[in-house]
């Protein structure tokens, strides 16, 4: 038995094996975020919900039901540069992502000085950036393209949920924090990351992430007791039907443990943030393709269910 939470038609509803039921039908009116902030004590009850086989039975299609975006977070983090194999596509597809010590060498002594920044980087702390969560819209909702971005690109990721207060915890423990997991695409800006306009002083988060609609968030969240090992998860985005990401959450270079306590020692987590863990390789960056009006991308992560997301041109959508 897999389970999950989601909202559907602005009700917080359990997902079982592609069905749904309201938790009203439990006696349960609460919205999700607010189960997240009393998470230790509603899990057990979801869970015996879940167990309620003869209540699934006659329960709704959940991919054909009206899917919200699960819930507003109200921290969204992203941890960059976490996937080995799609750094170094990354760097290698994109000139733009390239320093002054990748430029006048051949392909093959770039891609092994990318390869060696990796190996090093691995061992170093998470490199962590903050994304609005005014960003986050549904599984279903359309994705705006807005007119001053000429590379948007997609980077469908492994999301986890905070469902403790979370502050100065050892790898050792943050796992008893998580709520579950979730799929997310940090769809990203990508020229406008590293600016060449003469006043970047670093990288500019700001308008490389946080357009509105850029964070698809769901459709559900799975409980962590549901997910046997996060780190032997598929990964698999298609753009209008055509696979591009296809890559296991083993590749991930800072564990979640690690992620979570290096946030930990910086700020303050709270049940319901969300901590995007990083993009395996195979972003439009890496092809030289990037989003257009009318493109639809299917993101899917074992166990935790599918987006469908539509790309519209500024103007001609309305964000979720």
């Amino acid at each position: 038995m897999n389970f999950g939470l989601a909202t559907v038609a602005n009700q917080a509803v359990l997902v079982r094996e592609g069905r749904y039921v309201p938790l009203a039908h439990w006696g349960e009116e609460r919205a999700l975020l607010a189960l997240l902030s009393d998470w230790g004590n509603i899990l057990p009850q979801i869970t015996s919900w879940a167990a309620d086989s003869a209540t699934f039975e006659n329960s709704a299609d959940f991919d054909a039901a009206e899917i919200d975006l699960p819930y507003r977070p109200g921290q969204v983090f992203c941890t960059g540069a976490n996937y080995k194999k799609h750094v170094v596509g990354l760097i290698m597809g994109d000139p733009s992502m390239r320093t002054a010590e990748h430029e006048n060498i051949s392909e093959e002594e770039r891609r092994k000085l990318v390869e060696e920044k990796m190996d090093q980087r691995a061992q170093s702390l998470p490199f962590c950036f903050i994304k609005l969560p005014s960003c986050a819209i549904g599984a279903r909702d359309e994705v705006i393209l807005p007119s001053n971005v000429e590379k948007p690109d997609w980077e469908l990721e492994l999301g986890v949920v905070i469902g403790k207060r979370t502050h100065r915890v050892a790898e050792d423990e943050v796992m008893d924090h998580v709520a579950g997991f979730t799929v997310v695409n940090d769809v990203t800006a990508r020229e406008h990351i590293f600016r060449k306009d003469g006043s970047a002083i670093g990288a500019d988060w700001l308008s490389g992430k946080c357009f509105p609609t850029f964070l698809p968030f769901g459709p559900m969240i799975v409980p962590r007791d549901q997910v046997a090992d996060p780190y032997d998860l598929n990964i698999r985005l298609s753009v209008n039907g055509k696979v591009y990401q296809n890559e296991s959450t083993a590749d991930m270079m800072a564990s979640i443990e690690r992620q979570i306590a290096f946030l930990s020692d910086r700020v303050v987590l709270e049940p319901g943030d969300v901590i995007c863990t990083g993009s395996p390789y195979g972003n439009g960056s890496a092809f030289g393709v990037f989003l257009k009006p009318g493109d639809v991308m299917e993101g899917e992560i074992t166990g935790l269910g599918t987006q469908r997301n539509r790309c519209v041109a500024e103007g001609d959508g309305a964000a979720g």
